[in-house]
């Protein structure tokens, strides 16, 4: 049966592309976006976040630097003095392209855009009895200005757009205050009005002199977002706003360092005076008094230190690559409008078959609105799909978006419905910004959004329409795979029934593979067949005893975001373990802690602080930054360094804080501490990511290489694979389970793929094991365990194919439980695993 396709839009769209050029300028100016072949590599729907460079405005750029010496403005030598000139020819461009002169406004640059926003609050003269307000559509860089009202105890005061008019009535106004509002919202992409100063000032005249004092209200517009797609034109306004606030590389794709502040300057006589000042600011000083004179001109009184000169100079280009291929302002305008009509119709007309909406998009309706839609899709009951798992299809699938709140927590409570009580209680149970909870409760607490930029197309759309409808037509996100409830990692509530502590087995399946991960991320370690491999409190030994860590960063590296992890391929041999990478010597680390330098530390593993100890050995460090390209070094979790003991003092560890466990009265004192006194918040498993084993079935792993196959030559399964069969070890196990080769049992049958999302309980020898749930996957078993490439399989067609509450599982979870054992205060074996043995299951 043939794919449904996504509706053709059913409303009218008022077309712009450049004069039929939009192709040939996509194909010369923007390479990136194809592959060698020519044919599209990226679909790029993140301009909200950067638009994209030019090919014309890099290799200008290049020659130029190549050509001259641009060198410190602050000096006075040839290179000097043309990196000034660069400077303020690039001023007075950027302020006619933004409509106005530098009699009206002066155009400070600043690192970026938050940085601008920062200046302007820190200029703006608040006083005790004024106020501090912001709309709910402003970015989180506006929002945080109200700690510099609360410095000089301003009321703070949120607010829709919509309330402005009142808040700024005369008889509402006591002292000096801001009012901060974006032009364009970064989350929904609605558009406001430019009209609030002009408003402050009839409401609060001054003499027509200019003699007179500037208003109580200041007035801060966001034009960052807005001023990407759409011409300022600050001259054709009454009165303009006290500040604006763009970002060159929103509208240019390039510089990435540079923003301004422009300042009205009729403003400027007004300005709190600074208190902080860097070089070249500043006529003269006293070194010993607290004197200093500014300098008289705006500009240079406010940019402190040293500008990015270069980047500057590189505008020029910028601006002439921005006018040979667009024209102006407004013809990206009408561009961008007519893309985000077409987007929003045909991403409105994509329906399920039983006529229920895939999308949800927030917004485009009753109000003027820019080129960012954000959206999220629902199934065919209308619940919620997460958006984290469609964003990481779309990676797979070559096409950028973005995700989460978009650091606009106004926009988002209101297109969301997020309350503060619901923020905060999310917070409390240990959720964040940027991690892997996208639907709570049945909630979406983020969404997904798509921008265009003055280089979209139309054929851009219709790829990610073709993408959603291919992953998520017709999909129900209630689609059970397993008969009893599970539970997914990360959701508040859960109706998972623990089984009885001593299930009846209902199958015996075979082991087929044991494999250890010691250092977490790195590849894996299978265990030989002939050899049993013990099972302790932890769960395997030795199992991601280590990790990998950066300097000054408390998160362990992972090969998702660096996959030559893979190639770090590690064997154990007796109390060694030994680590092999292409073109380079193996390196042997002993496993006896009385061998290893270590020193305290902390990591963080899901959320969850770890103690950890760090290795100090400059060789090992040397070895893994050589293999992974990064500063880097080698850590432990110490349990399962340590001997098999009975409970001890508990504070034993935590108390010593030793900064080496080298010495031999430390490794003493070390040795005699529990494995379950280490300090952690997490249970018994190491460094691994949830659970203490995973568990696959052979059967599985066939039934999604026998899916990837059927997707044929030229099915976006097949692409950049090479027909890769799939096994097992890419899902990253530590246990193989398939159908036992021996039928002695009347238990033993074939196991069905997938079955093992049923499965309550498995026991290993004597251990019984807690099924705790599926494995909830990511776009890390795309990454071919072998050579370290990124692809789009097996990921692509699991997340098609199997599902478990709109999120993509392959595999479960086991935990040891308690009473289980007689070992509980043990770091050492509590059983055994091997290859060929038969171990039986309960559902």
């Amino acid at each position: 049966m043939p794919e449904a396709q996504p509706a053709s839009p059913t409303v009218e769209v008022d077309d712009c592309d450049y004069g039929g050029r939009l192709e040939a300028i996509r194909r010369k100016e923007y390479p990136q976006l194809y592959d060698a072949s020519s044919q599209v590599r990226t679909v790029f729907l993140d301009h909200a976040g950067s638009t994209l460079y030019a090919a014309s405005h890099i290799r200008a750029q290049a020659e130029e630097m190549l050509a001259t010496i641009p060198a410190n403005p602050h000096s006075h030598h040839a290179g000097s003095q043309w990196a000034r000139d660069k400077i303020d020819q690039a001023r007075d461009r950027l302020l006619a392209f933004f409509g106005t002169t530098s009699r009206d406004y002066a155009l400070v640059f600043t690192a970026n855009a938050t940085a601008a926003i920062r200046l302007a609050g820190e200029l703006t003269p608040m006083t005790k009895d004024g106020v501090f307000c912001y709309t709910s559509a402003a970015h989180t860089s506006v929002v945080g200005l109200r700690g510099i009202a609360a410095d000089v105890g301003a009321v703070v005061r949120p607010v829709e757009f919509e309330e402005l008019d009142d808040v700024i009535q005369p008889e509402h106004t006591g002292g000096t205050s801001l009012v901060a509002y974006p032009a364009q919202c970064n989350f929904s992409g609605e558009r406001f009005p430019w009209d609030v100063a002009d408003k402050v000032f009839r409401r609060f005249p001054v003499q027509a002199n200019g003699s007179g004092e500037h208003p109580p209200w200041w007035v801060l517009v966001d034009a960052a977002a807005y001023a990407s797609s759409s011409p300022l034109d600050l001259g054709t306004l009454r009165t303009g706003p006290d500040f604006v606030v763009v970002s060159m590389y929103k509208i240019f794709g390039a510089p990435t360092g540079v923003g301004a502040l422009l300042v009205r300057r009729s403003s400027v006589p007004f300005l709190r005076p600074k208190r902080f000042f860097g070089g070249g600011t500043v006529n003269m000083l006293s070194f010993d008094h607290m004197w200093q004179e500014f300098r008289a001109e705006i500009e240079a009184r406010l940019e402190d230190g040293t500008t990015d000169f270069q980047a500057i100079a590189s505008l020029h280009h910028a601006l002439d690559s921005h006018a040979r291929n667009f024209g102006s302002m407004a013809q990206v305008r009408r561009h961008t409008s007519s893309v985000t009509q077409y987007a929003v119709a045909t991403l409105r007309g994509l329906r399920h078959d039983n006529g229920t909406s895939l999308c949800l998009v927030y917004g485009h309706s009753g109000a003027e609105f820019g080129p960012i839609v954000a959206l999220n899709l629902r199934d065919a009951n209308e619940r919620f799909i997460g958006y984290i798992e469609v964003e990481r299809l779309a990676v797979m699938a070559g096409i950028a978006i973005r995700t989460g709140r978009f650091c606009n927590p106004g926009a988002a409570r209101r297109w969301l419905n997020l309350t503060t009580p619901n923020l905060i209680r999310y917070a409390s149970l240990g959720y964040a910004c940027g991690d892997d909870n996208d639907v709570i409760a049945g909630k979406p607490v983020g969404a997904m959004r798509i921008s265009f930029g003055a280089m979209t197309s139309r054929e851009d759309i219709d790829k990610f329409a073709a993408f959603l409808v291919r992953h998520f037509h017709n999909y129900s996100c209630s689609k059970a795979m397993a008969s009893a409830p599970v539970s997914v990692v990360g959701s508040l509530s859960s109706d998972w029934a623990l089984p009885p502590p001593l299930p009846i087995a209902q199958l015996q399946v075979e082991v087929d593979q044991v494999v250890v991960y010691p250092i977490k991320s790195c590849h894996g370690w299978r265990v030989p067949r002939d050899m049993a491999w013990e099972v302790t409190r932890s769960g395997l030994k030795y199992d991601r005893s280590f990790v990998v860590m950066r300097e000054n960063s408390s998160i362990p590296v992972q090969q998702k975001r660096y996959p030559r992890m893979a190639l770090i391929r590690p064997r154990i041999a007796g109390k060694q373990l030994i680590l092999d990478a292409p073109d380079h010597a193996s390196l042997v680390i002993g496993l006896d802690p009385a061998t290893l330098h270590l020193e305290a530390t902390q990591s963080t593993v899901c959320g969850s602080r770890v103690q950890t100890y760090r290795v100090l050995s400059s060789q090992i460090s040397a070895w893994l930054s050589s293999v992974l390209a990064i500063e880097c070094y080698l850590a432990c979790d110490p349990r399962l360094l340590l001997p098999p003991v009975a409970e001890q003092d508990e504070d034993h560890l935590l108390s010593s804080s030793p900064s080496s466990l080298s010495d031999t009265a430390t490794l003493a004192k070390f040795e005699s501490v529990s494995p379950k006194q280490c300090a952690t918040t997490r249970s018994d498993r190491s460094f691994a990511n949830e659970s203490q084993i995973l568990l696959v079935t052979l059967e599985s792993a066939q039934q999604v290489a026998e899916w990837i196959v059927e997707e044929g030559p030229g099915g976006e399964a097949s692409l950049d694979n090479n027909h890769k069969a799939f096994g097992p070890l890419q899902y990253r196990p530590n246990i193989v389970v398939k159908s036992a080769a021996q039928r002695s049992s009347s238990i033993a049958r074939d196991i069905q793929p997938f079955e093992e999302l049923k499965w309550s309980s498995v026991a290993i020898g004597n251990l019984q094991l807690q099924v705790s749930g599926p494995c909830r996957r990511c776009q890390m078993i795309a990454i071919d365990q072998e050579s370290a490439k990124s692809l789009k399989e097996p990921y692509s067609t699991l997340a098609r194919k199997k599902r478990v509450d709109g999120k993509v599982v392959f595999g479960i979870y086991l935990d040891i439980t308690d009473g289980a054992t007689n070992a509980e205060h043990s770091s050492g074996p509590v059983t055994s695993v091997q290859s060929g043995m038969l171990i039986d299951v309960s559902i």
